[in-house]
């Protein structure tokens, strides 16, 4: 009887451990869906070779949260089947086979039920997520992916000068976000920071500006004259002509 119930706890703990991960990755800044995905494939050996997996092997704390749910996918496997094996090399007669049979069934069906559940699944997950945020640094997000800071997109910092196109001019009228450039942030030169600038808010000489957008366009914006040549140059941008 002792191999059927360590088989269920190790089942058990198995279904804790892959949740656990699903968890952790989650708060590493992946959906729900894909980082129970990868879990689930990292636990069961699994190599889907898809552009998330990347993004868990690029980032350093998804990788080790893989590394781990890998050996203990691993071992769990092997002890899985051990104890699958001596609850049946064991048996001594074929009512004592059935026994062992149907409590095995009975425990896969209760796992099977409480994991179908949406709620204990749902209550599972809230636990583990307050446990890992109290007692781990788990809460560490990917913000290149979030951001998608790939093909030439970047977060930079522009000085604004006096004279240029940018000074002393409302945000609103100077329509950034078309030319597909959002200013994040402006530090004032006294250093108050301005978070999440509105169109109301004017750009001042000496202002340091957040920007996220394409480096072309960034870039474009910096070198932009004053005056009408650089209102000209912000309309040939808007238009896709430069």
């Amino acid at each position: 009887m002792i191999p059927v119930v360590t088989l269920i706890v190790i089942l058990i703990l198995m279904l804790i451990a892959n949740r656990i991960a699903t968890v952790a990755l989650t708060l590493t800044g992946l959906s729900e869906e894909v980082a129970k995905f990868q879990a689930r494939s990292a636990f069961t050996g699994c190599g889907f070779t898809t552009r998330e997996s990347e993004q868990v092997a690029n980032h350093p704390v998804r990788r080790r949260i893989v590394m781990m749910l890998m050996l203990l996918g691993n071992a769990g496997t092997v002890t899985a089947v051990a104890s699958l094996i001596l609850t049946f090399v064991s048996v001594e007669d074929r009512a004592q086979w059935g026994v062992r049979l149907g409590i095995l069934a009975a425990g896969l069906a209760v796992l099977w039920i409480f994991t179908s559940s949406y709620w204990a699944g749902r209550l599972m997950s809230r636990a583990i997520r307050r446990a890992l945020m109290a007692w781990t640094s788990l809460d560490v997000r990917d913000y290149d992916s979030l951001l998608r800071l790939s093909n030439n997109y970047s977060v930079s910092e522009l000085q604004v000068e006096f004279g240029d196109w940018l000074a002393n001019r409302k945000l609103s009228d100077l329509g950034l976000n078309v030319e597909g450039v959002t200013v994040l942030g402006i530090q004032r030169e006294n250093g108050t920071y301005i978070a999440v600038p509105t169109g109301s808010d004017t750009i001042q000489p000496q202002d340091t500006l957040v920007l996220y957008g394409h480096i072309d366009a960034i870039g474009r914006i910096d070198r932009r004259p004053a005056g009408p040549q650089g209102d000209e140059e912000h309309r040939r941008a808007v238009a896709g002509e430069i």
